[in-house]
């Protein structure tokens, strides 16, 4: 059974129509039913927990000077599909768990952590990531173009992004600036021009005057080409990498599902050595098609191999 405490702030959030606290509250109902050994329960609250969560995420349309600017999606990924390090989704785990106990952090003076730098290799799980913050904390997902930002309103680009912070403060939700190197990168550097030195500082600016309640979310390729003042920004900096052995076969078991034949996972992973969570999965993929189109119902570890060298030759690699 729920504690007193847990009861009350539940029925307060309910009667208050704080639809926050109440996910909050109910959450941590589910969390003590399961530590008490009622995992049924803990699993039907969860579910039902997911449906308010889905049912209050609104999109709404984007003026139309922004819409080719940001792309709004429907989340989908729930955190366990994530695969990546333990230590990683632990590290996600804890921003998860400060929204849902931002009001205890309150009132000693702090905050939940929002601002998060994602890097690593391309296909390595940040986007989806910040899908997955999106989907577990029942919020919309919007994704700021960087590079369209830059290429088609050189000249402007200052202004578009005081536009876009506009709508993180007014609309809250996961807002994911993409391709961030686009204008983080160091405001000495070589190639540096006035006008992205301009956008760069005009983005220091915003970010470290927001007060919103939206998440702001930057992910980079490249961690050693972005400006310094970025890092102190940021709340937290997440690293990716290429999968390892572990992560390699969480992958394939993930997408094969109950196309997994006899395969060799040491071979597996020694051949998938140096592509991507998301070329692996790639691959998968297309030798499930290629056993669908020949009438097959298993994948077995050549038809494996063959498509992870097609990735590997469609990416040039040796």
């Amino acid at each position: 059974m729920a504690t007193g405490d847990q009861l009350k702030s539940l029925i307060k959030s309910g009667l208050e129509d704080d639809k926050d606290r109440f996910i909050t509250a109910a959450l941590q109902v589910a969390a003590h039913e399961a530590r008490q050994g009622h995992g049924a329960l803990a699993k039907e609250l969860r579910s039902l927990i997911d449906k308010v969560k889905i049912s209050r995420v609104k999109v709404i349309p984007f003026t139309p000077d922004l819409k080719d600017l940001v792309l709004s999606t429907e989340p989908g990924d729930r955190l366990s599909d994530l695969v990546v390090s333990d230590a990683l989704k632990n590290r996600i785990e804890k921003i998860l768990n400060e929204y849902h106990h931002k009001e205890k952090l309150f009132k000693h003076g702090l905050h939940n952590r929002r601002k998060i730098l994602l890097v690593g290799p391309p296909g390595t799980g940040k986007t989806m990531t910040a899908s997955v913050i999106a989907k577990e904390l029942g919020m919309p997902f919007y994704t700021v173009q960087m590079d369209k930002l830059v290429n088609k309103f050189m000249g402007e680009t200052s202004a578009k992004l005081r536009q876009i912070f506009d709508v993180i403060k007014d609309r809250k939700g996961i807002f994911l600036f993409d391709e961030f190197d686009a204008i983080g990168a160091e405001r000495n550097a070589d190639n540096d021009v006035g006008e992205m030195r301009r956008v760069l500082n005009s983005f220091l600016q915003f970010i470290e005057n927001d007060k919103s309640e939206s998440f702001i979310i930057a992910a980079t390729n490249n961690l050693s080409i972005l400006d310094q003042a970025l890092f102190r920004r940021f709340d937290d900096i997440l690293h990716y990498d290429l999968p390892d052995e572990k992560e390699i076969k969480s992958l394939i078991e993930n997408c094969l599902g109950s196309y997994k034949g006899t395969l060799s996972i040491k071979k597996v992973t020694v051949e998938s050595k140096d592509l991507s969570h998301a070329e692996i999965t790639q691959a998968c993929r297309d030798a499930i098609k290629e056993v669908i189109l020949k009438d097959k119902s298993k994948v077995n570890m050549s038809l494996l191999k063959s498509m992870i060298d097609d990735r590997k030759n469609a990416y040039k690699r040796d």
